[in-house]
């Protein structure tokens, strides 16, 4: 007996939707933006990022840009090569691996004077591995019609139906 539309409909939201629904966007420094003369280590510390997620740094272009760079560059705020800066004025960073990432402003004294990003990325919880289809029962002989009051034989039901 093949499962129903509504059955298929729940097992594929089951499957799909939890990755889809818990992907989170994080304007960086909320109504703030990309900007100097903002904590960004105590905007990040109640959030949780995980795979999946996207950063979004808002900004004037011209004013900031956007470096990703390793823990070493952004202690000492050295900034990469001008090739590889993000400097559109919203530049959207899918957060791929779990693991700390670092981000700094490389226009001229920003970095230094606190425009810089550090977080921690996890990965995403994942759902109870559904029943393969050789796990899952094999249907009973008896069909379940709603004449005759509930289950009846598939003989007996080709009988008298």
């Amino acid at each position: 007996m093949a499962p129903s539309p509504l059955i298929m409909l729940v097992a594929i939201a089951t499957i799909f939707l939890p990755s889809i629904a818990m992907a989170k966007e994080f304007v960086v420094g909320d109504s703030h933006g990309w900007t100097l003369d903002f904590n960004y280590s105590a905007w990040a510390a109640d959030k949780t990022f995980q795979v999946g997620d996207t950063l979004i740094f808002r900004y004037a272009v011209g004013e900031h840009n956007v470096f990703k760079v390793n823990g070493t560059l952004f202690q000492s705020c050295t900034v990469p090569p001008a090739s590889e800066a993000l400097s559109t004025g919203s530049d959207h960073i899918v957060l791929a691996t779990p693991g700390r990432k670092w981000y700094i402003c490389g226009v001229e004294g920003h970095c230094n004077a606190g425009q810089k990003l550090v977080i921690t990325v996890q990965q995403p919880q994942t759902l109870p591995p559904t029943p393969s289809p050789a796990a899952v029962p094999a249907p009973s002989p008896l069909h379940h019609r709603r004449h005759f009051g509930g289950w009846v034989p598939k003989k007996l039901f080709r009988i008298f139906h």
